[in-house]
Order: C-alpha cells, then sequence, then structure tokens
C-alpha cells in the first residue's frame, strides 16, 4: 500500500505544552484528535493537527479490510509526514487478524497502531469488535500480548468504562492492556450502552491514571477550552482527546473557543478544508464529503432551512463558496 501525499502540505503549530512518551515514540502536545468513523480523514485530520493537535489517528480500520485490500482502503490509510506521530486504529476481535492486518500496515510506517475497545455501534460491538471486547477481558490480554510480543512500534487501545452499568471493567482492562504490552490507553469515560448519551465519568478516567504507569488521555464530554483545564485537573491524565466538539470547533486545538472566532476566519477555515477536500477526494466527492463539515461549521450561526439548503446542495465548489459568501454578507450588514 502506497500513503498518499498528494495534498499539500500543512504546517504545524509548535506546541510547548506536555510532552508524553508512546514506547519511544514523543507526544508533544496535550490535545488530540480522537478518531471519528466518517470524520477523521486526511483532510481534516490534517487541518486539526496545523492548529494544534498533537497527535493523528485515523478513523477505525477494519483487520478483515486490511487483510483482502478492501478497494478505498489507501486513501482511509493516507496520511502527511507533518501529522506524525500517526496512530492507525485497528478494529476486529480476533488476535490473529489483528496481528495479520497490523503486519500488512507495517510498510506504511505508521508510529503505534491502536485497538479500537470502544466503538458502540451495534455492527461493531455487537459481533464482539469494539466495545464488545470489553466482555472478554482474556482476548483483550491475548490481542495485546500477540501484537505488543510481535510488532517493532507501540500498541495502545482506546476503551469505554465497560459494556454497561453492571460491568464497568475498566480498572481491570486498563490494567490487562498494560500488563500486556500495551503503551498508551485513551479513555472514554461512558459505557457501551450510554453511547453518546449521559455524562461522561471523569472520576472513573481518575481512578485509571493513577493505577496505570502508561500515559492515559482522557474523553469525553470536552467542549470548551475550560473543559479541558477541567478534565485535565480532575484526571491527571496526560492528553486529552477531543472528538465530536472538534468538527464544528477545530481551533479548539489552539485553545480557542468558538466564539472567540469571527466569521473572516470561519470563511478561511471552510475554504482551506474544502480546497484539501477537492485536491483529496476529486471535485465531485471532495465536494459531497465537505458538506458534512461545512454543516458543523456553521450550526453555530443559526441560519434559514432555506440557506441551509441552499448551501448544501451547491453543485460546485465555486457556487458553494458564493452562496456562504451570501449567507455571511447578510449576517454583517
Amino acid at each position: 500500500m502506497a500513503v498518499y501525499a498528494n495534498i499539500q502540505a500543512m504546517s504545524i503549530l509548535p506546541d510547548s505544552r506536555d510532552c508524553f512518551l508512546v514506547g519511544k515514540i514523543a507526544v508533544k502536545g496535550e490535545l488530540i484528535l480522537a478518531p471519528m468513523d466518517g470524520y477523521s480523514d486526511l483532510p481534516f485530520r490534517s487541518l486539526a493537527r496545523r492548529l494544534g493537535s498533537a497527535m493523528s489517528y485515523t478513523e477505525f480500520i477494519s483487520a478483515i479490510d486490511v487483510i483482502h485490500g478492501r478497494p478505498g482502503l489507501e486513501r482511509r490509510l493516507a496520511y502527511l509526514e507533518e501529522e506524525r506521530p500517526v496512530v492507525v486504529q485497528l478494529l476486529d476481535n480476533d488476535p490473529e487478524r489483528l496481528l495479520a492486518a497490523a503486519q500488512k500496515l507495517r510498510s506504511l510506517n505508521p508510529d503505534v497502531i491502536d485497538i479500537n475497545l470502544g466503538c458502540s455501534a451495534k455492527p461493531v460491538a455487537g459481533r464482539g469488535a469494539g466495545a464488545g471486547l470489553l466482555k472478554e477481558p482474556q482476548k483483550i490480554a491475548q490481542i495485546f500480548t500477540t501484537l505488543s510480543q510481535t510488532l517493532d512500534i507501540p500498541v495502545s487501545g482506546k476503551i469505554r468504562l465497560g459494556w454497561d452499568d453492571q460491568s464497568r471493567n475498566y480498572l481491570q482492562v486498563a490494567q490487562i492492556i498494560e500488563e500486556n504490552g500495551g503503551s498508551l490507553i485513551a479513555v472514554h469515560g461512558r459505557t457501551k450502552t450510554q453511547a453518546y448519551t449521559g455524562n461522561a465519568d471523569w472520576d472513573a478516567i481518575a481512578e485509571i491514571k493513577q493505577r496505570a504507569s502508561i500515559p492515559v488521555i482522557a474523553n469525553g464530554d470536552v467542549q470548551t477550552v475550560a473543559d479541558i483545564d477541567r478534565i485535565k485537573a480532575h484526571t491527571g491524565c496526560d492528553g486529552v482527546m477531543i472528538g465530536r466538539a472538534a468538527v464544528a470547533n477545530p481551533w479548539i486545538f489552539a485553545r480557542k473557543d468558538r466564539e472567540e472566532i469571527n466569521i473572516l476566519q470561519v470563511r478561511g477555515i471552510i475554504e482551506e478544508h474544502l480546497n484539501a477536500s477537492l485536491k483529496f477526494y476529486g471535485a465531485e466527492a471532495g465536494l459531497v464529503f465537505f458538506r458534512k463539515y461545512a454543516s458543523r461549521y456553521m450550526e453555530s450561526y443559526g441560519i434559514s432551512r432555506e440557506q441551509r439548503q441552499r448551501l448544501m446542495t451547491r453543485p460546485t465548489s465555486v457556487e458553494f463558496l458564493d452562496t456562504l459568501d451570501d449567507i455571511f454578507k447578510a449576517m454583517l450588514e
């Protein structure tokens, strides 16, 4: 598999904040874009990285797709050198398939292989992968032993607190990951059954951090810059992972809340992100894929349904930007 490098490289903002190690890989920053299926593609990841995200996680990649060479997989695995450290997140429930996939991906030279132990989607967790693995701690042990003893790069895991409130086995799972060679644990402070509802349990993340001797990344309910500081203070974590909130406000990686960003800055990021998407996916697909991001960029403005419909149905990027300018012009009048 060849790494795509056909997107214009973006300069990466230096971050002098905390540095921690994943194995021997230095992470020079405390804020990290979460892996999100359908969102953590190269154009958005590299934008977040330029704004201050300290690591780049791919979307989850099925081990079966890697082994069988699913069409389009190279694009999902593409990254820029400027994004390093780069983490490829793998999804499966079979240790041998995960190992085979990781070995095949080794040719792409990622910095870390991450095992998805947190996806709550029914098609994933229901077949025992993602958060479904939380029901089988011994299989988690086998996965991390197999990969860490065979691969020459660090292996990490992203977990939830358990399957449900009656099986919150996060301390056991975190211990298993560390004792079987894991180099980092990212923790979403909810159970599988919670999905994205209710409140994230920062106390549970703090418990993991207190017992772990490897880095712990906290994830869940970080919406603002103040939340970053609160979760750091509450959990003692080494870094903070931000997902859904970052799609509407990638400036959070520069420690700026959305209300601090003016219309001209939003307009500039939208055009930059759109152009990167067009270059990566092509003119037609690039615009289609970009619309979901555009919707999030615009949601705080409370535009009318008609305005939104018109913007999201423009057939070309030029018409999209012209319509966007009309909307912004009306706001400023």
